[in-house]
């Protein structure tokens, strides 16, 4: 016994000596390493002294310009300086009072140092910002504050260490702990974000933004006045997100707008993230040259050099919260003990009850800002990426644009960019998840010893069999991706092209292609889903299987297994779980996020439009303004082929320059060379001067009228006037309700054809450029504005510029001072008109095709056949007439409206309030009317009880201590913990199952209903619904309701039946828990109320704020060619940047929101955890199982509430996508397309009678009326003309005769039957229309023939012969199957109408429309096909659209509108015997026209 005795004081006095050197060694240590800073920062502010004076010559002063956290870093040196000396004076009171022992020496010389160094340190940052241009905190300060940091938790750490070895540590060493902690991580903090930096970013702005002083000032005032709190918020606020309390008050109080959030910081902001990222990544070329081939590996490199100091402080949040999360496992041992120890030591257990809650308590914030930092860091990754993906765009090549279309653009915006920037809350796990699992095991082998291994082998076996599974989700998300841009391409066409669809009845044909694509892609997706259920599965249940697998062993070992023990293990396995279950996550992102990667770079290594193509020189005096030597273009590099050939030609400044020639010859693509569009072969292309654009096609801006012709440059009221006169645009913009204020829906939609034209002459106008290049600006105007626009633009304003213009009006010509004919791509003559015409060939074929067409208009005879029926219909003709202006004169005072509600285009609707609960109703019974979500609750409840019940039984089956007998033998214990753990297994399969089954079921569903609806909808629906607002619901919003609801649904399950499963557990111990969990549930239920009305909001903002991007870059694409002529790629580039910004805020600031709520709910349940806590330990011996204590303790070491309202929110934000795709599954409707009662015969219409009764057309209820009260007949067989200036309802009166747009009064008739009765399939699959706009769809020649594949390849040849398309196709490769693609961009817009024109003729219909059908084809053309249509169609009534005036002489009737009024309808020929007529003058006037 005194040998024991003896031997227990010698270990007692070799721990102090022990304790003692220990203590010594830190105090020295932490000294040395403050004197050595002194030494330092000594030398380095003598060296800066030095300097200073001539630093402070050349640079200005920047007085009162600090550094953010200037002030909380100068106060926390100067509070850390004053409670060291504090310290040092306690440790000096203490040796003189008790005597001196070494580490008291060491000790007071530690204090003393630190004081002396925190002091210096303070008074550096004083003078450093307030008597010099500094503007950031030194790199040596950063370096030793990250030093200062590691070194306080490396020795608090040790202390901990030594606490539990030895009896217990002076208060004073805690204390200096703790804070030295606290500050050194704000220290940390302010080191890697240190947010003054205006003057750099302003440098890195200056090449890549040139705004005007003015912008600037204002962009200042407003950035000022709504600069983001977060910016300026102290470090209180920061820790516990009391910045956001100010936006969250107003979103209680109201509903949320975008002007209400403040902006985003500048660091923040997309401008100033994409100049970073720009200039990292082609810093990364080291000159090279070859930035645009882009590696996967060189984009990752340049992401994560753009948010590295992100990356940074993520990743030490990370570790903090990751070794905080396993201080609590690891005392549970203890704290049973503790319990169930005959002599409790007090201290001791509120030393471990201290432990459990500042463990927590780091955990809670470690975790918070983690995830706060994590979704910033998603928002700058998010930014960069959109916008070099913008800037690509700008940049593609014809070739990369054919290859790469516009579907497969948007998804990489949508999904992949999404995808990407989500990879941030899985960057850490990658190394994160092997840490937590070592940490797991050590925790187990002090524990369990050797069993450790046996749970280490059985962890690497489901680590390994990650590797197949995530080959395998990564072939079927790549094969998702792919069948999802198929979709999406095709359904940016349809919509793209709705109009047409509708006309031509094919709608359901596409939808029916849309459906075919879908199933091909729901075929990946049940793959992927199914895989991924699988994989949680089995990883969900890993750790239930690694806790079989390790406590078998025990038992099989003989290793003893008390309460303690496997309360410790139990709580290590649930902490296992989240890596394991993470570890499918991890891999499947990692996949999912390396084929985006790789997607986006395919995306940036497309070949670029080279910039050299064209020389753009000054004009500097001299006379050449464009020059081509020896130019080879061609538009397919790869192709043998040439596009044009041996092109040789100089213009002067001044001259005028015209450029004719057959279909497809080449004259727009010679405009596109000029442009530098075309690539070139071999020659040199120079351009003197600045130039400007206009697009035979043309390409309108979203936006207002005034914008598209201003186009960027600033308003000069007395020019832009001048040329709406030009332009005869001020009698249009009468008509509009809103004048130039007007919003033009996409793509011009509410546009005429005209109206598009002379926007874009008007804004190449106001531009005053020295060279204009015009491509076929007339054909889409009619006769009389052409004139106008001829002479008052290119004659008047723009007589002493250099013009080149393609034309395919002849009468225009004569006034070039240079005529280049074109064929085949070559120019073929050159020179005036007399001296070409005297040389005949192709230029006198041109000719000589429009003389012969005015010589048929002087050969009509006047007073032929249909003198008795004009006759018979006279007096209604003019009654109709006289009606119609006496109801013009009426209604003129209603013409106009105020107020936003009449623009066409309005703000894209938003739900307001709370997401209703019919809406989560209609999800969960969408598929099989909810049959199947009470086996989801059962399954769920079945393994929380199972789980619980398992736990129990490990606990009350073992002994507390060792010395205790086991009251059921190892096989029972360990046979009963296997059933009902396969048991919960079994259950969570099920559920995983179901919920993947009604997922994807529900999925389709809405899918298949939302597009029915969309392809069913109104023409009006498309003209007022930008096509972004469509696809972002049918990518980006069906993504989400493919995969991300379905699993969010499951994990807000698992989340709330597992908290209510921790409150029994806890509150079984004792009901009186309930007294600290009631108050802290109602509060957080209160908290949750207050918080997610701003968070719903910021969630639809942000839907919202996300089609404009997309419209934006599919907008900016298809006008690329017009932007880069204008020189306004910077512009747009700025107004993505906003449109971006617009994006974040809300995302930044619902991520604020989220951290806020999910702090206070954190704060709650540390609260009520440390309540629970201190009344366990308070508790006499005895009166508790120590073991269900232990438990309790265990279960509520993951205790929170916020992990459900994480959920919660989450699904809330997510099931907007539900939301939103409903909306669209409730828009209005066109009429039935069949009608089996009112089923038309076969042959209707024979006779082809249209009767138009009292007809009043308008594009929407708010919008004004188009066509007012028409009344007209076209008999059968005739040929009606019909004209009018441009916006004069020719366009509308058509869409009215094939019902796009529902009368608001009157009625048509064709043969006796009312069209309006008649379904809408059967009324526009019997009529036929060559439309204003030709259009081609992505596919074969084929298929744009004949879609719907009801006729012989015969028939289709005949066809082409008949339209002079024969010829052409034979020697295109593959004939009939040759490749169209995306817009037919491949065909020119002449060769588009030739194919529009083959539709008709095989069709052949007993009605008609030509609107504008041969305004893109040459004279000869035009007069060859108005001799096939009469021949096809002689027995057919044709209604004929033109603004060449010979297309409709010969007619039968003219009908001649005026503002949506019938100014004049009779025969041509009693049209023009009555001189004093509108219509004889029109006539005369382009008769004098093309005889000058």
């Amino acid at each position: 016994m005194d040998t024991f005795e003896e031997s227990k004081n010698d270990m007692k006095t070799w721990g102090f000596f022990s304790q003692s050197s220990i203590s010594i060694f830190l105090h020295g240590f932490s000294a040395s390493s403050h004197l050595i800073l002194l030494f330092v920062l000594s030398i380095s502010w003598a060296c800066k002294r030095h300097k200073m004076p001539s630093l402070e010559k050349s640079k200005p002063m920047l007085k009162n310009t600090y550094v953010s956290f200037y002030w909380s870093a100068l106060i926390s040196c100067m509070g850390l300086s004053f409670n060291d000396l504090l310290l040092c004076v306690l440790n000096y009171l203490s040796g003189y009072k008790h005597g001196w022992s070494d580490v008291k020496i060491v000790a007071e010389l530690d204090f003393a140092f630190r004081t002396l160094t925190w002091f210096v340190i303070s008074a550096y940052l004083h003078i450093l910002f307030s008597h010099s241009s500094e503007h950031r905190f030194p790199i040596l300060l950063k370096i030793w504050w990250a030093f200062y940091f590691i070194m306080s938790c490396s020795y608090l750490v040790i202390h901990l260490g030594l606490y539990w070895k030895h009896s217990s540590l002076p208060c004073l060493v805690w204390v200096s702990d703790v804070i030295s902690i606290i500050i050194g991580l704000f220290f940390s903090y302010v080191g890697l974000f240190d947010k003054k930096q205006e003057d750099g970013d302003s440098k890195l702005l200056e090449p890549l933004l040139k705004i005007s002083a003015n912008e600037n000032n204002c962009e200042s005032v407003t950035r000022e006045s709504t600069i983001t709190p977060y910016a300026n918020a102290n470090i209180f606020s920061n820790f516990t997100f009391s910045w956001m309390g100010p936006l969250l008050e107003l979103g209680y109080k109201k509903t949320l707008d975008l002007d209400d959030l403040p902006q985003l910081a500048d660091c923040d902001s997309a401008n100033v993230v994409f100049t970073r990222f720009r200039n990292k990544l082609e810093y990364d070329d080291n000159g090279s040259g070859n930035g645009d081939q882009v590696s996967t590996l060189k984009l990752v490199k340049t992401l994560i050099l753009s948010i590295w100091k992100e990356i940074l402080w993520t990743a030490l949040l990370s570790i903090i919260c990751t070794l905080a999360s396993y201080v609590g496992p690891y005392l549970i041992d203890d704290f049973v003990q503790y319990l169930n120890s005959p002599c409790q030591l007090k201290y001791k257990g509120h030393a471990l009850v201290f432990s459990f809650l500042l463990s927590k308590l780091i955990r809670c914030l470690s975790e918070r800002h983690l995830f706060f930092q994590l979704r910033n860091m998603a928002i700058r990754v998010r930014a960069a990426l959109f916008s070099i993906i913008y800037k690509k765009g700008f940049r593609l090549s014809s070739q990369s644009k054919q290859d790469h279309t516009n579907g497969e653009n948007i998804n990489l915006i949508s999904v992949d960019v999404e995808r990407i920037s989500f990879f941030n809350w899985y960057l850490h796990d990658i190394w994160r998840i092997p840490i937590q699992i070592i940490l797991a095991l050590l925790v187990l082998y002090t524990r369990l010893g050797v069993a450790s291994l046996v749970a280490f082998v059985t962890t690497m076996i489901f680590m390994l069999a990650n590797f197949p599974l995530g080959k395998l989700q990564e072939k079927f998300q790549g094969e998702l991706l792919d069948s999802k841009d198929q979709r999406m391409k095709v359904t940016s066409e349809a919509l793209r092209n709705m109009r047409i669809l509708k006309l031509q009845a094919w709608e359901m044909k596409f939808l029916a292609k849309i459906t075919k694509l879908r199933k091909f892609e729901t075929k990946w997706l049940k793959k992927l889903i199914y895989t991924s259920a699988m994989t949680a599965f089995v990883y969900s249940s890993a750790p239930v299987f690694v806790s079989m697998v390790t406590f078998g062993f025990c038992i099989f070992m003989g290793i003893p297994l008390d309460s303690g023990k496997i309360l410790s293990a139990l709580a290590t396995f649930e902490i296992l779980q989240v890596p394991i279950y993470n570890l499918p996550d991890t891999i499947s992102m990692v996949v999912q996020t390396k084929v985006s990667l790789h997607r986006i770079t395919l995306f940036l290594c497309l070949d670029n439009l080279h910039p050299n193509i064209v020389q753009k020189l000054p004009r500097d005096g001299t006379k050449i303004a464009v020059e081509i030597v020896k130019g080879n273009f061609s538009w397919n590099l790869h192709s043998p082929n040439l596009t044009l050939k041996d092109l040789n030609f100089q213009v002067s400044h001044g001259m005028r320059v015209a450029v004719c020639g057959f279909v497809g010859s080449g004259k727009s693509s010679l405009l596109s060379c000029i442009l530098g569009e075309v690539p070139k072969i071999s020659g040199a292309i120079r351009l003197h001067g600045t130039k400007a654009y206009v697009a035979q096609s043309p390409w309108i801006q979203s936006g207002k009228i005034v914008d598209n012709i201003l186009f960027g440059k600033e308003m000069d009221k007395d020019r832009y006037e001048m040329i709406l006169e030009a332009c005869s645009l001020n009698m249009d913009l009468g008509l509009f309700a809103f004048g130039d204020q007007t919003i033009i829906g996409e793509r011009g939609i509410n546009l005429s054809g005209g109206q598009k034209q002379r926007i874009q002459i008007a804004r190449a106008m106001y531009h005053d450029a020295d060279i204009y290049l015009l491509d076929d600006p007339f054909s889409a105007v009619d006769a009389q504005t052409g004139i106008h626009l001829f002479k008052e633009c290119l004659l008047g304003i723009l007589g002493s510029k250099t013009i080149i213009y393609v034309t395919h009006q002849v009468e225009f010509l004569s006034f070039a001072d240079l005529i280049l004919v074109m064929r085949d791509g070559k120019i073929t003559q050159s020179g005036k008109y007399e001296e070409i015409l005297s040389l005949g060939t192709d230029f006198m074929e041109l000719v000589g095709a429009h003389k012969k067409a005015m010589a048929d208009f002087n050969s009509i005879d006047r007073g032929a056949t249909l003198d008795n029926l004009i006759d018979g219909e006279k007096d209604d003709s003019m009654l109709c007439r006289n009606k119609s202006l006496q109801n013009d004169e009426e209604r003129e005072p209603e013409k106009k409206l105020v107020g936003p509600e009449g623009q066409l285009v309005q703000e894209e609707k938003r739900e307001i309030g709370e997401v209703s609960l019919s809406i989560y109703w209609k999800y969960i019974t969408a598929a099989y009317k909810g049959a199947f979500v009470p086996l989801i609750l059962l399954a769920q409840i079945l393994f929380q009880i199972l789980l619980i019940f398992s736990s129990y039984w490990m606990v009350l089956a073992t002994p507390i201590s060792k010395d205790v007998r086991p009251l059921v033998g190892g096989s029972t214990l360990i046979f009963v913990y296997v059933a009902l753990t396969l048991g919960s297994s079994f259950c969570v399969l099920i559920r995983s199952m179901l919920i993947v089954t009604i997922g994807y079921k529900t999925s389709t569903l809405l899918f298949n209903k939302m597009h029915l609806c969309i392809f069913h909808a109104p023409i009006s629906f498309f003209d007022s619904t930008p096509s972004g607002r469509i696809l972002n619901r049918a990518s980006i919003d069906q993504s989400a309701i493919d995969t991300s609801i379905p699993r969010q649904i499951e994990e807000l399950l698992i989340s709330t039946i597992g908290f209510l499963g921790t409150i029994i557990v806890m509150s079984q111990v004792a009901w009186k828990m309930l007294i600290a969990f009631i108050p802290m549930i109602v509060i957080c239920i209160w908290y949750q109320q207050y918080y997610k009305s701003t968070a719903r909001e910021l969630s639809r903002l942000a839907g919202v704020c996300q089609a404009p991007i997309i419209q934006h870059f599919t907008e900016s694409s298809l006008g690329s060619t017009t932007i880069r002529c204008f020189d306004q790629e910077e512009r747009f580039m700025e107004t993505n940047f906003k449109l971006i910004d617009g994006f974040s805020r809300p995302k930044f600031y619902f991520s604020g929101a989220m951290e806020w709520l999910c702090f206070r709910m954190d704060i709650l349940a540390f609260v009520a955890y440390a309540t629970s806590l201190l009344f366990f330990i308070s508790m006499p011996k005895g009166v508790l199982n120590p073991g269900v204590v232990g438990l309790a303790i265990t279960y509520g070491l993951e205790f929170s509430l916020h992990g459900v309202v994480w959920d919660l929110n989450r699904l809330e934000n997510r099931i907007i996508s539900v939301e939103r795709i409903l909306q669209y599954t409730c828009i209005p409707s066109e009429p039935l397309l069949l009608l089996q009662e009112n089923k038309p015969d076969f042959e209707w219409p024979s006779q082809g009678k249209i009767d138009i009764v009292d007809l009043q057309v308008q594009y929407g209820p708010h919008l004004p009326v188009v066509l007012r009260g028409i009344k007209c007949t076209f008999f059968g067989g005739m040929n009606i003309g019909i004209v009018g200036r441009t916006g004069s309802g020719k366009s509308t009166l058509v869409q009215a005769l094939f019902r796009m747009l529902e009368p608001t009064a009157g009625q048509i008739w064709i043969d006796d039957i009312n069209i309006s009765k008649v379904g809408l399939h059967d009324l526009r699959s019997r009529l036929s229309i060559i439309p204003q706009d030709p259009t081609m769809f992505e596919g074969t020649l084929r298929s744009n023939l004949d879609p719907l594949e009801e006729y012989t390849d015969e028939q289709i040849w005949e066809a082409l012969e008949r339209c002079q398309l024969g010829d052409k196709v034979r020697k295109k490769e593959g004939k009939l199957d040759f490749a169209v693609t995306e817009n037919g961009e491949n065909w020119s817009m002449g060769q588009r109408q030739l194919v529009c024109l083959a539709r008709v003729l095989l069709k052949k219909s007993k009605v008609l429309v030509l609107d504008e059908a041969t305004a893109s084809v040459d004279t000869a053309t035009d007069y060859l096909i108005q001799q096939t249509l009469r021949q096809q169609f002689s027995g057919s009534t044709v209604i004929t659209i033109a603004h060449r005036l010979t297309s409709i002489l010969d007619n039968d009737m003219v009908l001649l509108l005026d503002n949506g009024l019938i100014l004049e309808y009779d025969s041509p020929s009693k049209l023009l015997e009555n001189k004093s007529s509108s219509f004889a003058k029109l006539v005369t006037e382009y008769t004098q026209r093309c005889s000058s």
